[in-house]
């Protein structure tokens, strides 16, 4: 049961959830890659006690495994979901940040994306509250889906 089920109100229920996209492990990915090449396969003849490709490869491996453990607690732990009174976010483990607005309260709704995002299916999703107010939902899985349900329970009000 996660952050979201929890906070249920009477009478809400879940319409739509949504996850970070998988994209999001691509930079951790590249960087152990890199890094294990770099180290596999960088120059074995020296002569000197240090052999710099073995520092640089461990240090790309090094920062890959760490950003790759952060994205994969990002992509367990955050959570967007629509219900029939709210649109509700969390992100963090330890640190939370939440978001929720009353879906009366929401006066427009877009999705950001490039072209990477639209080959990949994944985007930005900004939401326009009363007062100017903007939230984001950064690297969304079908973003396009996720705004379509929250226009539908927006016009079921």
């Amino acid at each position: 049961m996660g952050y979201i089920d929890k906070t249920l109100m009477n009478g809400e229920h879940i319409i739509y959830k949504a996850k970070n996209h998988w994209i999001i492990f691509v930079v951790p990915a590249t960087f152990i890659l890199l890094g294990s090449i770099i180290f596999l396969y960088g120059d074995n003849n020296n002569q000197y006690k240090i052999n710099f490709y073995k520092i640089l490869g461990g240090f790309f491996l090094f920062i890959g495994i760490i950003r790759g453990i952060n994205e994969l607690i990002a992509y367990i732990t955050n959570e967007f979901a629509i219900t029939n009174k709210r649109v509700i976010s969390k992100n963090g483990l330890i640190r939370r940040s939440s978001m929720e607005i009353l879906l009366n309260k929401i006066e427009g709704i877009a999705v950001e994306q490039g072209i990477i995002g639209r080959i990949f299916n994944y985007g930005t999703i900004v939401s326009s509250g009363t007062g100017g107010h903007k939230d984001y939902f950064h690297i969304i899985s079908n973003p396009l889906e996720f705004r379509k349900k929250v226009q539908e329970q927006i016009e079921n009000l």
